[in-house]
């Protein structure tokens, strides 16, 4: 990997454009008109291609075999236990060091507004059953940006597969923090987390917590709220439960900058819905601009099946067999607005 060139494959329609890199088949940049017609790149990612190989900030990044956590880096599947690789203390974060976002990727296909990625991952690769392989396809539509992650395995195996950009719809370049900008999560609920962010298994009412995005909040609003929870993560970290998620694909989240009237619509299909607030991006190499990137500088809004869920058999199962395809869906649908009213009318 040491050797290999980091590439740029760009795709673009209308006034939408993307540019892509093999390293994790990750999303480097997307520039999004605001209300008055003008694009800015609303992901962060590093101005420097080489430090896309340094240690993982997953910008941009497809996270897997299993993107989040897993407990004690270990699950019992069909009776044998799976020790993985820990990279999180004793957890197992985003698959463990050298996941699918440390992978170089073949380019299998590409046109002027789409390119499809495909890696094969061995058998045992961070101590995960079964050989997948896995590919990502990214489009862009009249609207926005749709992403399709498909994997199959020759042996049971546990996948879970998201995209983990940061959008700052402000614009990456603009210096400003994610707290002004406003959120909706259809979720009741959430999957509350011990102080290793691995969920203690029950299911939290959002009622009269920090954690009610049912209506559209300010981020910043309770960010810092003395609440047990925000000081496991330090700020928002936390997956949020969809409410009638039934695998269709639907809108789980609506992000809206009131300053550039920039409005971004997510769908996906999965139960879970992993916001994270930024809380540790402070310190990193220059991003895409060539500035650096203060805590809270973006944000990332992950579909996703629970975190912990090969241990949890309560929780939505991410077992996928031989002769099955696993495919999530996502898509980045932007458009604008002049107020909070119309950001969320729909």
């Amino acid at each position: 990997m040491a050797g290999d060139p980091i590439e740029t494959v760009a795709i673009a329609r209308g006034p939408y454009r993307a540019e892509l890199i093999p390293l994790g088949a990750a999303l480097r940049l997307l520039e999004v008109p605001d209300r008055q017609g003008k694009p800015a790149n609303v992901v962060l990612g590093f101005a420097d291609l080489e430090d896309y190989r340094g240690p993982p900030r997953f910008y941009g990044a497809v996270t897997g075999r299993y993107a989040n956590r897993i407990g004690r880096a270990r699950f019992t599947l069909d009776g044998t236990e799976h020790r993985i690789a820990a990279n999180d203390g004793a957890n197992s974060l985003h698959a463990g060091p050298l996941g699918l976002d440390q992978q170089f990727w073949e380019v299998a296909a590409r046109s002027e507004e789409s390119v499809r990625f495909r890696h094969i991952s061995p058998a045992g690769h961070n101590g995960f059953p079964g050989t997948l392989t896995v590919e990502a396809h990214y489009a862009i539509e009249a609207d926005g940006l749709a992403i399709r992650l498909t994997a199959f395995t020759d042996a049971p195996t546990v996948v879970n597969l998201t995209h983990h950009a940061y959008f700052n719809l402000a614009g990456e370049a603009s210096g400003t923090t994610i707290l002004d900008h406003l959120l909706r999560i259809p979720a009741g609920r959430t999957t509350p987390t011990d102080a290793g962010l691995i969920p203690t298994g029950a299911l939290a009412d959002v009622a009269g917590t920090p954690f009610d995005f049912r209506m559209p909040r300010r981020i910043g609003t309770e960010i810092d709220a003395d609440d047990e929870q925000l000081r496991h993560g330090q700020g928002y970290d936390h997956n949020f439960v969809i409410d009638a998620a039934n695998g269709e694909l639907r809108r789980v989240a609506t992000l809206f900058d009131p300053g550039s009237g920039r409005v971004l619509d997510l769908h996906s299909g999965e139960p879970g819905l992993q916001f994270y607030s930024g809380n540790h991006l402070a310190g990193g190499a220059p991003g895409t601009s060539g500035r650096g990137y203060a805590a809270r500088g973006g944000l990332c809004l992950e579909p996703q099946k629970f975190p912990d869920s090969p241990n949890r058999p309560d929780f939505p199962s991410a077992r996928l067999d031989p002769g099955k395809v696993y495919r999530h869906d996502i898509a980045f649908r932007f458009r604008t607005a002049d107020g909070v009213e119309a950001a969320f009318r729909i």
